[in-house]
């Protein structure tokens, strides 16, 4: 799977997404909106050096992708941190 790459970073697709936030798609793009769903997005130095780390948050729930310069999905990883939401100080408004 594969992320697009566009001037600002990366654009993900709402279905992908959707799996990761465990949220329905239809709802993504209001969330977002909303900075329901905030992002970050990370290049990678020395050894991972041509990648990028690429950070959703939403409620207790931390979806990371690491893609290569091309959007290539290299590792994902969920983290749920369950009712208990994420510091407000890891939130960033969407968009990258």
């Amino acid at each position: 799977m594969q992320l697009e790459r566009n001037e600002e970073g990366f654009s993900i697709d709402a279905s992908l997404l959707s799996e990761l936030l465990n949220v329905p798609a239809s709802r993504i793009q209001s969330l977002m909106r909303r900075n329901e769903i905030t992002s970050l997005c990370e290049r990678g130095e020395r050894e991972h050096e041509g990648q990028y780390r690429v950070t959703f948050f939403y409620k207790g729930r931390r979806a990371r992708l690491s893609v290569d310069q091309s959007g290539w999905i290299i590792r994902r990883s969920i983290v749920d941190f369950g009712e208990r939401p994420l510091p407000s100080s890891m939130h960033r408004p969407a968009g990258m």
